[in-house]
């Protein structure tokens, strides 16, 4: 009789005392029947694995595994597996476990790490540990993908996007835009690009100016409903000045453009915009021009030399580097630079150039002295060998040049040959972030004059198709002790790796 006249919300109290009047019973029983170790019989486990589900690339050089208990460290470095293989070394603090790789992760790849039998440190003296619980982890890296201005049919002048891990190939710019030079950003979600409007010709190259496109790629990997063309956004006209060479910081949030004054061409500088802000002139005259990985620095050729100033207007040099006349690329950290001296003092060598490493504890390096050119160079993310595109002088009465590339070890100072080039006119090389390819392209050009309005090359013909080319240099105790050249199956010029 007593339960009818409870309230609704009585008899929801008495239920649930019920049901953990049950839970505890049963917990303090299973506890007298197998005692407190029965809670830890699962053995030890993973808590939380960093890169979990995640998108890396180069940058990435760690992952941490947390565990939830001390562990005997042997047994578990002994046991990880990462499938493909990925070298590195161990390293701990308590229950975390470091992996630091040894090269930048391959781009395209989707890893497993498998952990099992591994054990917990020794509770008492004598007393075995737990074997923990297998664990497998997933990870991927980047899409191997790749930019390019195509040259032919509906491609010619636009961007093109081609994910090669896909296989899936876009135009992200308009038809109306000739594309001339572009740079990606650092997340590889958009790319800065100089264009000028179709049907200019080479009058277009005075008429360039600056924007940026998405690509369809978030952390790395195109997203497969990104429509065909991107939507540009103006950044820089040309109203004013007339807008050249241009460079994109490390951090994508600065852009130093070469320009100069239409109504008075003896006035040009650099300028600098920044995200939000209008152009600034930074007051720096000069040639050829870089920005440091550190995204403040700024390297200028000026005159016979190399002047290191902070990036901000009217700034005071840092340094300056009388012996060098070219600056090839910067390490990936900022700590060294490839630079070439001419060789312009030293009447012996005065039509030879040498390729020096110079790095931010005054070491001056020669890697190379040669009678032919200096064409590019670019260090792997490391910083511990770089990758040249050379000429060699051809013996005879006329003067001839014939490429090739070549690896250095920047530690050794050693020289690899790589492949030797037929011909060579306006190549433009790129390096993957993985270091594990190198990309680059053979223009085609004609001097008809059916083709002035089209694309031209640095010389000033017209650009009628392009090549474009793997170089896959050999691994060490790998498969390939040679390097291989693949032609890939597109047609353009000026390629360029997502980061």
């Amino acid at each position: 009789m007593m339960l009818k006249n409870l309230q609704p919300i009585d008899k929801m109290s008495l239920g649930l005392m019920a049901v953990f009047t049950v839970v505890i019973g049963g917990l303090i029983g299973g506890e007298t029947l197998c005692g407190t170790d029965c809670f830890l019989s699962r053995g030890p486990r993973v808590k939380n694995f960093s890169w979990q589900g995640k998108i890396v690339g180069a940058q990435d050089e760690a992952f941490i595994v947390t565990f939830d208990r001390p562990m005997d460290t042997k047994s578990v470095e002994a046991n990880l597996v990462i499938d493909p293989p990925l070298p590195g070394k161990f390293s701990w603090a308590g229950r975390r476990l470091a992996y630091t790789l040894e090269t930048p992760v391959p781009y395209g790849e989707t890893y497993q790490v498998q952990l099992s039998d591994a054990k917990e440190r020794f509770r008492k003296q004598g007393q075995p540990g737990e074997v923990m619980q297998p664990f497998v982890g997933e990870f991927q890296s980047r899409d191997r993908a790749l930019a390019y201005i195509g040259t032919q049919g509906e491609e010619q002048g636009r961007l093109v996007f081609y994910n090669l891990t896909q296989q899936q190939k876009r135009m992200i710019t308009p038809p109306e835009l000739v594309v001339m030079d572009f740079q990606f950003y650092p997340e590889g979600n958009k790319i800065l690009f100089s264009a000028f409007d179709k049907g200019r010709g080479i009058d277009g190259l005075r008429e360039l100016q600056l924007y940026t496109v998405p690509t369809g790629v978030k952390e790395g990997i195109q997203k497969t409903e990104a429509n065909e063309t991107g939507t540009p956004e103006l950044i820089l006209d040309n109203q004013d000045y007339q807008n050249n060479q241009f460079e994109l910081s490390a951090d994508g949030k600065i852009i130093v453009v070469q320009r100069v004054n239409r109504k008075n061409p003896a006035d040009f500088d650099l300028w600098m915009l920044k995200e939000g802000n209008k152009p600034e002139r930074l007051k720096v005259t000069g040639g050829q021009f870089a920005i440091a990985p550190d995204s403040q620095t700024l390297a200028v050729a000026r005159g016979e030399g190399i002047g290191i100033l902070p990036l901000q207007p009217e700034a005071e040099p840092l340094d300056f580097l009388p012996k060098f006349g070219q600056l090839l690329s910067f390490a990936p950290n900022g700590s060294a630079a490839a630079m070439v001296d001419f060789n312009t003092d030293d009447a012996n060598l005065r039509y030879t150039r040498s390729l020096f490493y110079v790095n931010n504890q005054g070491i001056q390096k020669e890697l190379l002295n040669t009678e032919g050119s200096i064409i590019d160079c670019q260090f792997n993310l490391r910083g511990t060998h770089l990758y040249c595109l050379l000429t060699q002088l051809l013996p005879g009465e006329e003067y001839k040049e014939q490429p090739y590339f070549a690896k250095f070890d920047i530690k050794t100072g050693k020289m690899i040959p790589l492949a030797t080039l037929t011909d060579y006119q306006d190549i433009k090389i790129s390096l993957a972030p993985d270091g594990l390819a190198l990309l680059f392209d053979q223009i085609i050009t004609s001097d008809n004059p059916l083709f002035s309005d089209k694309l031209t090359s640095n010389s000033g013909e017209a650009i009628v198709g392009g090549k474009l080319w793997l170089l896959i240099p050999p691994i060490a105790n790998g498969s390939n002790p040679q390097a291989e050249l693949k032609e890939l199956p597109l047609v353009g010029f000026r390629p360029q790796w997502l980061p």
